[in-house]
């Protein structure tokens, strides 16, 4: 053991929970769990994190977390039924850890996975220790660093009974929202905790990317400075855009760069990392036939900003074709750019959301997870990245109707598309006669004008599908599958 873990002879032995992984978010909530009174066991395979969790803890108001050197040690410190929260990359690292607890672990103890993991491994590893005696869940914890520490979103599936085990501490580490409650609860059976954090993530993805956007749009057409663009969007996170996405979004334009002068986000290269939950949310879509087309705008758009070498020379090879930059002299009133991109960015984020509940209930419906989708909406309303005010809405559209076949259908939600729809299409289209990519607005706007029609020109593709493959179709006046001899009819016509 080492000298850090020596020092534990003045710790409430046992504690009550431990959390192995003391990275930037497992650090955190081990801080967090500890300062709402709960002491913890801390344990991370590099010594030096253990050390300095221990010292942070001391500086942050002599909370009781303990570290330990050792897994035998940080196990047995624990009180029993034993609970370890795990915090380490998603994979084969999460198997090596359970691996490493697990052997000084006994029937009736509780691992939490709280990474950003692949559902069905969860579901395999709750099989799995199952067979050891031991209980699973795999817990979705949702807003970054501050989240953690302060109070995050956290999305808990898996077995119930370790779900009580905790949900006194989960209940007072959770975000807290007046009138509403702890941001968390207990998700459902399985992987569902880990599905949900999956499709938030991919919300998310279709988020930033439509807020990318707006950006764009009044950046280069409305030749908006920085100082107002941090003007518009405090603005709008006053009102019906109110968001931590919005919010940031606004600080970010404030920030003056350290190192030259101008404005940082002028400088930060144009290539958006990530780490693999918004393509999995976009290939769930795919398995479940459940329409994304925003989400998976903005997993295109991602692919696209990476190929940054191939874009510098395109740009090269169309400007000197005589395709540049159309949009420098367009000349727009202001206000009104400002306002239609606002009513814009709205409904297409009511797209996005839409899209992403519609994933879960299919995924739930496939499962027989029972989710509860205004449940999520309500713990998604602080700690998370995607928190909003328009997620009481969408709570209150779930509890008018459980049933809801899409957002975009309620009442009140339907409502506002039709008011904001005229701007809307004004911002899409004044994008495409620039030149300027809308993706996440553009899949956002042809979603709602396929899902409002009762007629698509989908008749033509079943069509051609039963032409060349024999696929047959059914009709609008006769039930049944039919097949027609195409080829042979129309061979029959050109003679």
């Amino acid at each position: 053991m080492g000298s850090v873990a020596l020092k534990v002879t003045n710790m409430a032995i046992p504690t009550r929970i431990g959390l192995a992984g003391l990275a930037v978010m497992g650090q955190n909530l081990a801080l967090n769990i500890a300062e709402k009174g709960f002491p913890i066991s801390v344990y991370n395979r590099s010594t030096s994190k253990v050390d300095e969790t221990v010292e942070r803890a001391k500086k942050e108001g002599n909370l009781p977390l303990y570290g330990f050197h050792d897994p035998e040690s940080f196990v047995l410190s624990i009180q029993k039924p034993r609970v370890i929260i795990i915090l380490v990359k998603a994979g084969l690292p999460v198997d090596q850890t359970i691996k490493t607890l697990s052997a000084f672990m006994e029937k009736g103890d509780c691992i939490i996975d709280g990474g950003n993991e692949w559902y069905e491994n969860t579901e395999r590893r709750e099989k799995e220790m199952a067979e050891l005696g031991l209980l699973y869940l795999g817990m979705g914890v949702s807003g970054g660093e501050e989240g953690a520490r302060n109070g995050p979103s956290m999305m808990p599936g898996g077995s119930f009974e370790a779900y009580k085990y905790i949900e006194d501490i989960l209940l007072k580490v959770a975000a807290q929202v007046p009138d509403s409650g702890p941001c968390v609860t207990y998700i459902g059976e399985g992987g569902s905790g880990n599905f949900v954090k999956m499709v938030h993530n991919g919300i998310e993805y279709g988020d930033m990317q439509l807020i990318a956007e707006a950006y764009d749009v009044l950046r280069s057409v409305g030749k908006l400075s920085n100082a107002e663009l941090h003007q518009v969007f405090s603005e709008w996170n006053k009102g019906e855009l109110l968001s931590f996405l919005i919010e940031i979004t606004a600080d970010i334009f404030g920030v003056k760069d350290d190192k030259a002068d101008g404005y940082l986000v002028d400088k930060v290269l144009d290539k958006t990392g990530m780490k693999g939950t918004g393509k999995w949310t976009v290939q769930q879509a795919a398995e479940l036939s459940v329409a994304a087309p925003t989400i998976a705008a903005s997993l295109d758009s991602r692919f696209l900003s990476g190929l940054k070498d191939e874009r510098v020379q395109a740009a090269k090879v169309f400007e000197s074709s005589g395709v540049s930059d159309i949009f420098v002299e367009q000349s727009v009133d202001k206000n009104q750019l400002i306002d239609d991109v606002r009513k814009a960015l709205y409904a297409s984020k009511i797209c996005s959301y839409a899209q992403g509940m519609n994933l879960i209930r299919a995924k739930s419906v496939e499962k027989g997870w029972d989710l509860k989708l205004g449940e999520l909406a309500r713990i998604w309303k602080g700690g998370c990245i995607i928190r909003a005010i328009f997620l009481d809405r969408i709570k209150g559209a779930y509890d008018r109707n459980p049933d809801l076949a899409n957002l975009l259908v309620d009442e009140e939600f339907a409502k506002e598309m039709v008011e904001r729809q005229s701007a809307w299409r004004r911002v899409v289209c004044l994008a495409i006669n620039l030149g300027i990519s809308t993706p996440g607005m553009s899949s956002s706007l042809a979603y709602f004008d396929s899902y409002r029609r009762d007629s698509l020109p989908a008749n033509l593709v079943q069509a051609q599908r039963d032409y060349f493959g024999a696929h047959t179709y059914e009709r609008i006046d006769v039930p049944g599958a039919f097949h027609t001899e195409w080829f042979k009819i129309a061979k029959q016509s050109k003679n």
